[in-house]
């Protein structure tokens, strides 16, 4: 029936497989931006600063 209706509609194998294929292709280059964009956030975030400790003031 799953066929018939892909025949009916002039889907064939060979038009899913590739339709498969860029979705996947679409999948791994999303991976890809995303995965740069939390390298560039890491590269980008500051070094935590050091404790700053306090003065020494003469109280005379």
């Amino acid at each position: 029936m799953v066929s018939e209706l892909l025949e009916e509609s002039g889907v064939d194998r060979e038009k899913l497989r590739l339709a498969r294929r860029q979705i996947l292709e679409g999948v791994i280059l999303m991976c890809r931006w995303q995965l740069e964009r939390m390298e560039e956030a890491t590269a980008a975030e500051p070094a935590p600063k050091k404790p700053r400790r306090g003065r020494r003031i003469v109280v005379e």
